[in-house]
């Protein structure tokens, strides 16, 4: 049998952790306004995962969340205020990479650019396998 793969991760303080099982989802960076809205910065970078696949772990639980469109709510640490993903109305949680204790992992790594034509002309993001 194979063994499932697993992440975990939180916020700044602590005080919302998540466990997050299975290989993710569409791992991919994004430069729409609203991903550089939430981040402040000029792209995101993104794993998803079904929303039975996550588990809020720390001792604030789910994180609070911000209504941010028609489909989905922005996620974030009402404590410490870092930002931690989206929670869409269909049954899928997308988390910020920054937020993975191991970023690094492969599974996490980035597959493509939305919003490619969004970002500054200046800004330059490149998807490389190692």
């Amino acid at each position: 049998m194979a063994r499932s793969t697993y992440h975990t991760g939180g916020c700044l303080c602590g005080h919302i952790r998540f466990e997050a099982t299975g290989p993710a989802l569409n791992p991919h960076t994004c430069s729409c306004q609203m991903c550089r809205k939430h981040t402040g910065a000029l792209t995101a970078a993104w794993a998803e995962f079904s929303s039975d696949a996550i588990a809020w772990t720390g001792p604030g639980g789910q994180p609070a969340t911000f209504r941010s469109s028609e489909n989905s709510s922005r996620a974030f640490c009402g404590r410490c205020g870092s930002t931690i993903g989206a929670i869409d109305d269909a049954p899928t949680i997308a988390l910020l990479l920054g937020t993975f204790d191991k970023p690094a992992k492969k599974d996490l790594m980035p597959t493509a650019h939305s919003f490619r034509s969004s970002r500054p002309k200046w800004w330059h993001v490149d998807i490389k396998a190692d």
